[in-house]
């Protein structure tokens, strides 16, 4: 073989191999990106039920109305296949889309700010080379005025979006600024966890205090002892988001059974540590109403055996709260509410379910049970066609009383207003109520100017 056949051989060789490495490279960044979207829970969001992931078309509901989320397969006529690296940062971190329209903060991009630079470029990679194009648009949010404005949204932007990177804390260590970035920033904890103002923003000196998504409490897990996770170790929080329960403490149900099914319990050891570490650092924030921590009340009480001899009313109706829990609770949590000896049937005492003052989360176990579509999580039959909400109420009330914080109530309005998906919101009319003062100062105001203006004039041709 001549020299100059040989030289063009070892280049095809070393071009080869630059190319084996550069779609070794990508497939790394791929990877990456789909374990980053996994952190963010995206599929959440954006896959309806039965629909394909990322295809969008769930209806998220609101205190101001419905929304439904987009398409963001790369198809390029339904999701966002013609993004730009550029226009996919603008949406995922100050929410902006590639038409310069405005995102509403349904979709976390207050938290997703924090996403670094490089991580964007992983996530950008994945949805457009990791993820399958579905040609499917969603139907378009459609939200009552003045909330489908969507260019109000720069003012509120202005007012309460930090579009600042995570930047590490100096003096603390690596485990803590990880738990932090993926607390505050992929995972959007404070999105359900941090209350909110009337304007619908998080408030800062409440970080994880508690929140509500939809009807569902989300609760405090600040490092108070009573009312947050200050009691608990840090195994048992990594425990709770990598099995969706810690023994002796609570189980996951509703969204955030979700959020430990579709991501959390996917996340890395490593990762899990590290939000349990940031976690147990947040500041303290107490509610009131917890004069104790709120997974150590209660002790077993056999409240069945007094029933023994009694005839059941006909009528269900009238039912006490200890035959309703004879009925449809003691085959799973035994007579006395310890649950079975392994913990897969978890106690009904020192349970977060059963101990907070806020009884919206173990109305809504009740009605609704909880579910899970993969082998994860306590599982748990929901009595919504069994029970009224006089019944649901009782059975609440025995619950707490003999199991639980005494000082709780549930009343059967409750019960219905949680079954119909929770009370209905204001902010609509607030906000309608709002926009009409302002305008009547507004005209006042140019009343005013006018008539001076007029008296002026008048004065000078006096």
């Amino acid at each position: 073989m001549s020299a100059p056949i040989r030289c063009l051989a070892l280049l095809g060789l070393l071009l080869a191999a630059s190319a084996q490495a550069a779609d070794a490279a990508d497939a790394a960044l791929v990877q990456r990106g789909q374990y980053l979207a996994t952190a963010g829970d995206c599929v959440a969001c954006h896959t309806a039920p039965g629909g394909q992931p990322y295809a969008g078309g769930l209806t998220v509901p609101t205190p101001v109305g419905a929304i439904v989320s987009t398409n963001i397969t790369p198809s390029t006529s339904a999701g966002i296949g013609r993004y730009t690296q550029q226009q996919f940062s603008d949406a995922v971190r100050k929410g902006i889309r590639a038409d310069g329209a405005h995102l509403y903060p349904a979709m976390p991009y207050t938290s997703y700010a924090q996403v670094t630079d490089d991580d964007v470029r992983a996530l950008y990679a994945y949805f457009m080379h990791g993820v399958a194009p579905v040609d499917r648009k969603p139907a378009p949010t459609r939200l009552p005025f003045p909330f489908n404005l969507r260019w109000s949204m720069a003012a509120w932007n202005a007012l309460f979006l930090d579009d600042k990177p995570f930047t590490p804390e100096p003096g603390k260590g690596a485990a803590w600024n990880r738990g932090a970035y993926l607390v505050r920033g992929l995972a959007h904890c404070g999105t359900c966890h941090t209350p909110r103002n009337l304007l619908m923003a998080e408030r800062p000196s409440r970080e994880l205090a508690g929140g509500m998504v939809g009807s569902w409490l989300a609760p405090n897990i600040t490092a108070d002892a009573h009312s947050g996770i200050g009691g608990w170790s840090e195994q048992a929080l990594v425990d709770y988001l990598r099995l969706g329960h810690a023994r002796g403490k609570a189980q996951a149900a509703g969204p955030m059974a979700e959020a430990v099914e579709h991501s959390l319990q996917q996340l890395e050891p490593a990762d899990l540590q590290a939000i349990a570490t940031y976690l147990k650092t947040v500041p303290a924030q107490r509610h009131p109403a917890d004069t104790r921590a709120v997974d150590s009340w209660g002790a077993a009480f056999d409240g069945i055996a007094d029933q023994r001899g009694t005839a059941l009313a006909d009528d269900a109706g009238l039912w006490s709260g200890a035959q309703l829990y004879d009925a449809h609770c003691a085959s799973c949590h035994q007579a006395s509410g310890e649950g079975s000896f392994d913990g897969g049937l978890p106690s009904l005492f020192h349970n977060t379910a059963t101990g907070r003052a806020d009884t919206s989360n173990l109305v809504l176990v009740i009605l609704d049970g909880i579910r899970w579509t993969d082998a994860s999580g306590v599982r748990m039959p929901g009595f919504a066609q069994a029970l009224s909400d006089h019944q649901v109420a009782t059975l609440a009330n025995y619950l707490t009383l003999r199991y639980g914080n005494p000082t709780a109530r549930v009343t059967a309005t409750q019960a219905a207003n949680l079954r119909a998906g929770g009370a209905p919101s204001h902010l609509v009319a607030l906000a309608r109520l709002a926009m009409v003062v302002v305008a009547v100062l507004i005209l006042a105001i140019l009343v005013l100017w006018h008539r001076r203006r007029r008296r002026r004039a008048s004065s000078g041709q006096a």
